[in-house]
């Protein structure tokens, strides 16, 4: 999900897992959990139970760190479980990675700020990596990355 705002001059750019796939995600665990509670034997309750709490689990990641990166002119923010961190542009490289696996290109936004490195994929932004890089070079403007 991207979200664009202008004001006064000053544009952010926002972007997270899509709300379609959290809420599956959630609907997901819900019936997960249901399965169990109906579930017959002691086998079929715990392999319910875990997969319920590991459905809950990824969708409640992908609700907290709503949005997973925002940016504007003056830097980037990264969406964590402990609240966003906000990296000026000066702190932080941005690369897209491309690899080849099982015959196809998959592709990675890698962010290295101060804190360390953060990779996200199509999943965490709503959209291509190579798109959400290009869009990050032209809120970056003249700002040179960190050496």
């Amino acid at each position: 999900m991207r979200e664009t705002c202008q004001v006064a001059d000053n544009s952010f750019r926002a972007w997270s897992t899509p709300f379609g796939l959290v809420v599956c995600g959630w609907l997901l665990a819900a019936a997960t959990g249901l399965w169990c509670l109906l579930a017959e034997s002691a086998v079929d309750q715990v392999f319910t139970a875990v997969l319920a709490l590991v459905l809950a689990a990824a969708a409640g990641y992908a609700s907290l760190v709503r949005p997973r990166l925002r940016a504007d002119g003056a830097g980037i923010s990264i969406g964590r479980l402990g609240g966003a961190r906000h990296h000026p542009w000066s702190d932080v490289e941005v690369q897209v990675r491309t690899r080849q696996r099982f015959g196809r290109a998959s592709h990675t936004l890698e962010l290295d700020a101060a804190d360390g490195l953060t990779v996200l994929g199509r999943i965490d932004l709503g959209e291509d990596p190579r798109d959400v890089a290009e869009q990050l070079d032209e809120l970056r403007g003249d700002q040179p990355p960190r050496q």
